[in-house]
């Protein structure tokens, strides 16, 4: 898939292992998406699912599962196009990482050092690279914790195990910047 004329540094349009796919979407299921077919990802994780009324795309920087596609034909089509690439794929933002030496490996998307939904910028400053499964995981967690909150709750932290992250032995906070 091209953009812009050009050979991208990154793939655009991700596949997974079956696997992959139903662990990462467990943290999904209420959204519906389980019972749906992936078929592809985003370079930022958002899984595309084929039911009986068209493919649905897992938004995860919105927390929502949205009708996208009609079919598979339609979805090519669209993504064949730098339009449907932004839309769809955040090229656009997969390009500017790449660029900056990010590059996901095969099992890898990109993820935002802290997630929109919890302040985080929607910028290259703010995308790392992580585990596929481990960031639909997260996203899938986090949208589900705040989805019934108010509009306009500020969050101001969060814990994993009861602790801040930076109290936890051993591990760095998973929204951290790493250090180079």
């Amino acid at each position: 898939m091209t953009t812009r004329g050009r050979l991208p540094p990154v793939e655009l349009l991700r596949h997974f292992l079956p696997d992959d796919y139903a662990r990462g979407l467990e943290d999904w299921a209420w959204t519906g998406a389980t019972s749906l077919t992936p078929i592809g990802a985003s370079p930022f994780g958002d899984v595309f699912l084929k039911g009986r009324d068209g493919i649905s795309m897992l938004d995860t920087l919105e927390g929502h599962l949205v009708p996208a596609f009609a079919d598979l034909d339609e979805m090519r089509r669209v993504l064949a196009t730098p339009e449907g690439q932004d839309r769809f794929l955040t090229a656009g933002l997969a390009l500017a990482a790449a660029e900056r030496g990010l590059v996901p490996g095969t099992r890898q998307v990109y993820a935002y050092s802290t997630p929109p939904v919890l302040g985080g910028p929607v910028s290259v400053d703010n995308v790392e690279v992580m585990d596929f499964v481990v960031w639909l995981s997260l996203t899938g967690q986090i949208h589900d914790q705040v989805r019934n909150l108010p509009p306009g709750t500020r969050i101001s932290g969060f814990t994993l195990d009861g602790r801040p992250p930076e109290k936890l032995s051993g591990r760095r906070g998973l929204f951290r910047r790493r250090s180079r």
